[in-house]
Order: C-alpha cells, then sequence, then structure tokens
C-alpha cells in the first residue's frame, strides 16, 4: 500500500528518517513553530546521536521562543556540558527558571530542579537560598510532583538559620502529600511524626497505616526494579 513504510527494509528506513529530518527542520526555521524546533532536537538526539547539534536546537528554540520543553532540556544539557554546551549549574538553573514558569509540559519537573539548584547552593551566588528553594518546591509539590513536596518536608523538619524556622505541622503537612503522591518516604517520615506526635497529636492507628503504606510502595518499586531486570 502506498505510503506505508517496511521497517525491514534498511535503505526505505533511512530514507524515511532523512525526510522526518528535512520536514523537522522546515517547521522549524522556514514554518517557526517551536513544536517543530523541540521535534527537530528530538530528531537529532534521538535518531541521529548529534548532540551537539541538537544542543544548537534547543538553544534555539530556548532563546528565541522559550519554549518550555527545550529550555528544560538544555538545562540538563548545561549539567552535564553534553552537546559542547558549558557544563554550568549556573546557565541550567537560568534555563530551568525559564522552562518552570513557562507552564508547559516539563514545568514541574524543572520547578523541581530549580528548587534543588537552590537548595544546593551552587548555582547561587551567595550560597543556598532556601526561601527560593521552598518557592520553587512548593510550586513543584502543588503540581503533583512527589519528591518536591518530601523535600519540602524535609526542609521544615531541619529549618535553618537563614530565615526557614522549623515548622513540624508543615512538614508533616508535606510528607502526607509526598505519601499520597506514592513517596515511601514521605509515607516514613509521616508514620514516624505520628508515633511521635511530632506536628501533631500521637496517632498510632495512622502511624501504622502510613508504615504498612509504606512497605507497600517500597515492595512495588522492588518489584518494578526486577522486572526491569529481566
Amino acid at each position: 500500500m502506498a505510503g506505508l513504510i517496511n521497517f525491514e527494509d534498511e535503505k526505505e528506513v533511512k530514507q524515511f528518517l532523512d525526510n522526518l529530518g528535512v520536514e523537522y527542520s522546515f517547521q522549524c526555521y522556514k514554518e517557526k513553530d517551536p513544536e517543530g524546533c523541540q521535534r527537530l532536537a528530538d530528531y537529532l538526539e534521538g535518531v541521529k546521536k548529534n548532540y551537539d547539534s541538537a544542543a544548537q536546537v534547543l538553544k534555539h528554540n530556548c532563546e528565541t521562543h522559550g519554549h518550555g520543553e527545550s529550555c528544560y532540556k538544555l538545562g540538563a544539557y548545561h549539567v552535564t556540558g553534553k552537546g559542547g554546551v558549558t557544563q554550568c549549574l549556573k546557565a541550567a538553573y537560568s534555563c530551568f527558571l525559564r522552562s518552570c514558569n513557562s507552564g508547559g509540559k516539563k514545568s514541574v519537573d524543572a520547578c523541581h530542579n530549580v528548587g534543588l539548584l537552590a537548595h544546593d547552593g551552587r548555582a547561587m551566588e551567595g550560597g543556598p537560598d532556601l526561601k527560593a528553594a521552598r518557592q520553587y518546591y512548593e510550586k513543584a509539590c502543588a503540581g503533583g510532583f512527589a519528591p518536591s513536596c518530601f523535600n519540602l518536608s524535609a526542609l521544615f523538619i531541619q529549618g535553618s538559620s537563614k530565615g526557614l524556622a522549623p515548622d513540624m505541622a508543615l512538614a508533616l503537612k508535606y510528607a502526607n502529600r509526598a505519601c499520597e503522591l506514592g513517596h515511601v518516604w514521605g509515607c516514613a517520615n509521616a508514620s514516624r511524626m505520628y508515633r511521635l506526635g511530632d506536628g501533631t497529636e500521637k496517632d498510632e492507628k495512622k502511624a501504622e497505616e502510613l508504615k504498612n503504606r509504606a512497605r507497600e510502595l517500597h515492595g512495588l518499586e522492588k518489584e518494578r526494579q526486577l522486572k526491569f531486570g529481566e
């Protein structure tokens, strides 16, 4: 049938992939379509394994169009120096921040990364910025990103001399939210807090329920790892 590709024919597949590259290039540079640019970057990275060219397309799409997914991926390139870009956490932070604020499909992941870099401090001029870390963890947590909820819980357990007071009630709130989203250590921490009465009244029944949920999640994770290794 006309139009169908015989994927067992190496030459036909190569021609098909080459045509895709031409089409995505046209979408990106002639039609100025940000989604076309992202498709081109994904093609160069995933099919051609040409990371240098992929990085240039990501840079163009992030800087010219503010495309959230391209900014996110460019940030990831800056973390490792992939694709010949400068390995620079400050540049990565800037890219993740732009992606976070874009509202695109990678924005929640990007907000978490902004939180991580602010928390770590290596991307910041004055060292760790826990207020910024809290702000972006909260944004990612609100978007359903469990690790951000867990990190918020840890922040409020520990507190900081730099303007972030310990708050066990908030720590418990975010541990519970992390648990609801399937984070095993969120469940474990919330269980411990109910058992000790940290941030809440002691509640042995709730503590036991959460401990059992942590065990269940841990078992599911081990099962997934075993299946992946088969």
